[in-house]
């Protein structure tokens, strides 16, 4: 029997948003200054006009660890999803105090504590500099393009912020190189931790339940902004509801969207269907396993690896609904025929032919390079270290002490001057590390490596010598790098430092780099350059048919979806727009993954049964948009946004607003849960402002 979501694409309702042409119904991922506004009265008869939209610009959020959230007080206090804080929780946490599996509560302030390497920014700025960046690539193709590319980058970014390390630059390429833009950021270093619930709460149903609905997850937390060691005031704020939302109620979500590919070529996809997924998949697949036998040793795996686990298994679900989306025939013939109407108008105009040229056989050309250098890139260079914070540190550190030495312009791009803070915080803030589930992602990376690139490979032989994976990831556990001040000294002594470091992590990473750097230098050359070269063109072709009435790709930057409260029809069978906490309560086991925290069980009632829960929307969102506030028309918000449905899983490359969904924790829920399971009058009194 086909899944739901093949079973949805062959009908050919998964089809909208794969035409080159406009965006249909309520799709669509879009940036704040070409927001479809005109279109949303239309549908919708609410009227979004400029103050709307930068009230809510200034209320968004973009967390550094790859979520979304908003400002919802006064007093700087920032709503997110609980699974996008479960790491600051996990390294707050210890043997004896473990604030995952109890929920972390405060009362006061000074209770708040300090999330490691967690940045918040929020958007103040956009600014057009597609004319620069394409200039200075112009004429130039291979490493040389890159660089120049990477050159005017740098300097923008740098020149975007310079003088103040509040804010950071960011260039952005939209629409596959069609446009380029620098988003300035008001940054907020110190970000604390103030409430998260159990996660048997948050993620009450578990994997079972994950991009399913009906659900029943208390996936919030909250935040803080800190500046100088007081709380961020924040007069832009989104106003919290305590009521429940409406079905057919319009919803808006403000969010950073991680990544998409509904814009890529049909070889593109191709190769992600047949290369990068299905190797992603087997090891996600075989690291899963090394995961579960880890936590099953003893009670202290299975608190380390709670995390780590639900981020493999996350990810293997999210990629296996991609893979069917790419698998159905009748999804790809939709993506073929959309490229092929695309050509056809392109090739109607004699003179935007000639501009144009075939850059979509150029794309095709640079797959045979994708697929000669996609394994030895992944394992020694953009998968390196197989997840070990340990490998992390030692390249960071490795490659910062080579590239700071340089004029920021000829630097590596993560390491621009515009881009140091952030990296600067995530090497030296404190957070535990356990070795020996260090020790699991090095044999795990080692073994892989090996058995993909064999044993003869250049880097195998550089990385292993006569070592076994299982005796050299032993060994590299002796590393001090877990230490913070160590990581510090080196950090602040540069390149002699680093050189003169006996730590065998740093070692590993200063006699790798070479060999890494030349297999990045190959990707970069034969398959990103020709790629983006290209891809200005089919961008190009994509303005001169429908014009600015297309979305771009998700970069994980702002973007606003549009939508309505609705539930869904599927094979007959009516999917409602809401839960309830009766219907918790009803599915309730007391076994995992369906056990309720004992404060659910205590509190069952005093609890209202017919509270929603959870809703469902139409918005179109992609990972990224986890904590994403779901607001109305006036501006209020609603919930957080935490998941999709199963349907939605093929959302990297295509939008169905018949069945895809947005899976949303109702503020109503949690106003509820405040007061009545957790005590937290004055959280609650705080975010009612009263």
């Amino acid at each position: 029997m086909k899944s739901a979501l093949l079973a949805a694409s062959a009908t050919g309702v998964f089809l909208f948003g794969l035409s080159a042409g406009t965006a249909l119904a309520d799709e669509g991922m879009w940036t704040f200054d070409n927001f479809p506004a005109a279109k949303v009265e239309a549908a919708y008869g609410v009227t979004i006009d400029q103050p709307w939209l930068d009230k809510v610009r200034a209320a968004s959020v973009r967390l550094t660890n790859g979520c979304s959230a908003s400002v919802v007080s006064g007093q700087g206090l920032v709503l997110t999803n609980h699974h996008c804080v479960v790491d600051c929780v996990q390294d707050l946490s210890s043997a004896e105090t473990d604030y995952v599996q109890d929920g972390f509560l405060t009362t006061a302030r000074e209770q708040e504590r300090k999330c490691p390497g967690q940045q918040a920014e929020i958007l103040t700025e956009i600014t057009d500099v597609t004319d620069t960046i394409r200039a200075a690539g112009a004429g130039l193709s291979g490493q040389a393009f890159n660089r120049a590319r990477d050159a005017a980058v740098a300097r923008l970014e740098e020149e975007g912020c310079i003088g103040d390390d509040r804010f950071r630059c960011q260039v952005v390429s939209l629409y596959r190189g069609g446009q380029y833009k620098l988003y300035k950021y008001r940054r907020y270093a110190d970000v604390r931790l103030v409430f998260a619930p159990e996660i048997a709460t948050a993620f009450f149903g578990g994997d079972p339940d994950n991009f399913n609905f009906p659900r029943f997850n208390l996936d919030m937390a909250f935040l803080r902004l800190y500046e100088d060691d007081k709380v961020v005031e924040t007069p832009q704020h989104l106003t919290w509801v305590a009521r429940a939302p409406e079905v057919g109620e319009a919803t808006f979500v403000s969010g950073n969207p991680g990544s998409t590919g509904r814009l890529l070529t049909v070889a593109q996809l191709e190769t992600q269907r047949d290369l990068s997924i299905p190797v992603g998949q087997l090891q996600r697949s075989e690291l899963r396993g090394r995961l579960i036998a880890f936590s099953e040793v003893n009670a202290e795996n299975k608190r380390i690896a709670t995390d780590p686990l639900f981020g493999v298994e996350n990810s293997f679900k999210v990629f296996f609904g991609r893979q069917f989306a790419l698998n159905d025939p009748a999804f790809m013939d939709a993506k073929r025929a959309a490229e092929a109407e695309l050509k056809t108008k392109v090739a109607a105009d004699p003179t935007l032919a000639r501009e144009i040229g075939d850059p979509w056989s150029e794309i095709e050309a640079a797959q045979d390079a994708y697929a000669e250098h996609y394994l030895p890139y992944r394992q020694i260079e953009a998968a390196a270290g197989g997840g070990s914070n340990l490998f992390s540190y030692a390249r960071t550190l490795v490659r910062a002490a080579h590239e700071r030495a340089k004029p920021s312009t000829e630097r590596l791009p993560e390491y621009s001057e515009a881009r140091l803070s952030l990296l600067e915080k995530r090497l030296l803030d404190a957070r535990p590390v356990d070795k020996d589930l260090e020790a699991l992602y090095l044999r795990f990376w080692l073994s892989k490596t090996r058995e993909y690139l064999t044993t003869d490979h250049p880097a195998v032989q550089q990385l292993l010598g006569k070592q076994s994976p299982e005796g050299l990831a032993q060994a590299l556990t002796a590393s001090r790098l877990d230490d913070p001040t160590v990581r510090k000294a080196l950090w602040e002594g540069g390149l002699a430092a680093v050189q003169a470091s006996d730590d065998p992590m740093i070692q590993l990473a200063l006699g790798m780099d070479p060999l890494a750097r030349e297999v990045r230098e190959a990707w970069e050359t034969e398959v990103e350059a020709p790629t983006a070269r290209a891809a200005e063109r089919v961008a190009a072709a994509r303005f001169a048919a429908y014009g600015d009435a297309v979305y771009p790709d998700a970069t994980f930057t702002l973007r606003l979806s549009y939508g309505q409260v609705q539930g869904w029809t599927h094979r007959g069978r009516t999917i409602p727009a809401t839960t309830t906490f009766s219907g918790l309560y009803d599915r309730a086991t007391g076994a995992d993954p369906y056990a309720l925290a004992p404060r659910w069980i205590a509190a069952q009632d005093k609890l209202n049964p017919d509270t929603v829960y959870n809703f469902v929307t139409t918005n179109d969102i992609i990972g990224g948009n986890s904590g994403s506030p779901v607001v109305n028309a006036k501006g209020e918000v609603l919930g957080a946004a935490f998941d999709g449905n199963i349907h939605s899983l093929g959302g990297d490359y295509g939008y169905d607003g018949t069945i895809n969904r947005t899976v949303v924790a109702a503020t109503s829920a949690a106003t509820e849960a405040l007061e009545k399971v957790y005590g937290l009058t004055g959280l609650l009194d705080e975010l009612m402002d009263r």
